[in-house]
């Protein structure tokens, strides 16, 4: 798997990883997808933004002291913070269980995103894994990353509640394009007609662009490595989930990272306070 890609230089790229619906395997994905992108040579930070009901660290067996909650109430920094996990990924693990994290308000959010200005670990690559839903934390920080992509699965309440989702972000933000990926299919060719199915609305009723970035296969290997507590893709690198990962791993390393990013995370503190200033998120 090393052999992957080269490690992706300055600017560092931030790709929030959402859906409509809870149960479609959005977490499963940012964790192999960081695993993948790490074990290729990229420094990899992954930030478990599911607030309220964090579970990255169940997945990768990690045993965090601190979260973020604790940023939040000023106890600690980031870097305190911060745990390696698997495979290098460098990993912000958040609180579970507190309803306080999942309802932060505007000043709290921002003081969270001001707080990445003060870390120096070198970093190509950001893993957001957002809460599912429309959940004002949710949009915010999809709205503060470049690239968000939108984990879909063969479910009708999947698929419509993805569409709720752009359409809410297309909305509030602006934000016109969103990579869509299929989860847990049985074939390509059900992918295809999943992810045709959510182009064709969004079509009609909005003017934005969804590009496909493929599909991971349903595979038991990914319910093995849960109850493992490790990333599929380093549990089972040779399966067919890991020669997925690898597929969208690649693809990540092809979308151009915007100009205005800086070689840190300054820009993903610009993109919040230009989105304070239009009011862009103010009553989500």
């Amino acid at each position: 798997m090393s052999a992957v890609m080269q490690p992706m230089s300055s600017p560092v790229k931030v790709v929030a990883v959402t859906s409509g619906k809870g149960g479609v395997g959005k977490t499963t994905v940012a964790v192999n997808l960081a695993a993948t992108l790490a074990h290729a040579g990229n420094n990899v930070l992954l930030l478990d933004a599911d607030l309220g009901l964090a579970n990255i660290d169940v997945l990768l067996g990690l045993t965090p002291e601190r979260t973020l909650q604790e940023v939040i109430d000023g106890a600690c920094t980031l870097a305190d913070v911060m745990i390696k996990g698997p495979a290098g990924i460098n990993v912000i693990p958040a609180a579970s269980g507190v309803q306080k994290m999942a309802e932060l308000d505007d000043l709290e959010r921002n003081g969270l995103l001001a707080a990445f200005d003060e870390l120096v670990t070198p970093i190509d690559v950001m893993i957001i894994d957002t809460a599912a839903g429309i959940a004002s934390n949710s949009m915010y920080f999809c709205d503060a990353s470049q690239e968000v992509l939108v984990v879909v699965c063969d479910d009708p309440a999947s698929i419509t509640d993805a569409y709720a989702t752009i359409k809410v972000l297309n909305r509030r933000t602006g934000r016109d394009r969103f990579r869509v990926l299929v989860n847990m299919a049985h074939s390509e060719r059900a992918a295809l007609n999943i992810y045709a199915g959510l182009l064709r609305t969004c079509d009609r009723y909005l003017d934005v662009a969804l590009d496909y970035c493929g599909v991971i296969p349903y595979c038991p290997e990914a319910a093995k490595s849960a109850r493992q507590r490790r990333p599929a893709v380093l549990a089972y690198p040779h399966s067919r989930i890991a020669g997925s990962f690898k597929k969208l791993a690649l693809g990540v390393d092809t979308w151009k990272t915007p100009q205005w990013a800086s070689g840190r995370l300054e820009f993903f503190i610009q993109r919040i306070a230009k989105t304070t200033v239009v009011g862009g998120m103010a009553g989500v």
